[in-house]
């Protein structure tokens, strides 16, 4: 679905201060590619070339070197072609008309596309059942709420069935149902339609629930591109050990784990990612003085911060 091969995005800019200008590379030298119906999510700090990719793979912008296919067309010469095949949906920029219901701003987009009303109006109200908005088909969008506002967002994008979906922060400023509604809806589009879903977020929450595969970019090269459950296994290397106890530990225990106590006598450690090590550390407590434990895995969060600074 798509192809990047060699990739690099240079941009020239204004050094005021020296009075001469200077280039930078946003992007350098980038290959990857996307298979049909995959779930990927495209994630990286602020100014690690993100939204520049998505500009060239959508033909906003046209690379400096190297080349582009989505969908087998060239996104920078072939736009008219590739606005048929991809959707997008961005979070902080709607596309909806507000004083137009959804119904108008939907079937007004359907025949932009070059869908006849009868088949419109039959996509239409195929979307509206799967994402269960039919009470909001005919109230002002001004009048919805933001994750109302959001389902819509994202029909507008699917309209025209498209085979490739781009969405970048999609559930931005949504509360925790909304969030969990807009994930379900595309992971649904996504199994029953094979609509293939390139995904950009700073919710690694959101990335743990739709996305099964991960590339993580950093100042413009691509750092990590693993499966979800890979960078888990490989980068994953230590765990939590959260015990509660009745007294204190011992001074032996404070010594070699330094557990930092968190409420009463409630102590979390890290422990390497290892069986033996685990049980190492847990028999070196006194076992008549444990009230409760727990062990967890480092957060997804942390990791892909670690990679982030690595």
């Amino acid at each position: 679905m798509i192809e990047v091969s060699k990739v690099t995005k240079t941009f020239t800019v204004a050094d005021r201060k020296n009075k001469e200008t200077k280039e930078i590379k946003a992007v350098k030298d980038v290959s990857f590619c996307v298979s049909k119906g995959e779930k990927l999510a495209f994630i990286g700090p602020n100014g690690a070339g993100k939204s520049t990719m998505i500009k060239m793979l959508t033909g906003i912008l046209t690379p400096s070197q190297g080349e582009i296919t989505v969908n087998g067309i060239d996104p920078q010469k072939n736009t008219k072609m590739l606005a048929k095949c991809i959707g997008t949906v961005f979070g902080q920029r709607e596309q909806l008309w507000i004083n137009l219901t959804p119904y108008d701003n939907l079937m007004f987009l359907a025949l932009t596309y070059g869908m006849n009303k009868k088949d419109a109006g039959r996509v239409i109200q195929e979307f509206e059942k799967i994402f269960e908005i039919g009470e909001l088909m005919h109230v002002p969008i001004k009048k919805l709420s933001l994750g109302q506002r959001m389902k819509c967002e994202i029909i507008a994008g699917l309209v025209h069935k498209p085979e490739l979906l781009f969405l970048d922060e999609p559930t931005i400023g949504l509360d925790i149902v909304a969030k969990s509604n807009i994930l379900h809806v595309i992971d649904k589009m996504n199994r029953e339609f094979g609509t293939t879903v390139f995904f950009t977020s700073h919710d690694i929450s959101d990335i743990e629930k739709l996305c099964n595969r991960v590339i993580i970019i950093n100042k413009g090269e691509i750092v990590i591109d693993d499966p979800l459950e890979a960078i888990k296994k490989n980068y994953f290397k230590k765990k939590k050990i959260c015990v509660t106890l009745k007294n204190a530990p011992s001074a032996r225990i404070m010594e070699a784990y330094k557990p930092e106590c968190l409420d009463g006598n409630k102590y979390v450690l890290e422990v390497k990612n290892e069986d033996l090590e685990i049980g190492s550390v847990i028999s070196d407590f006194d076992p008549q003085n444990i009230m409760d434990i727990t062990i967890q895995d480092s957060s997804l969060e942390s990791v892909i911060a670690n990679i982030y600074h690595g």
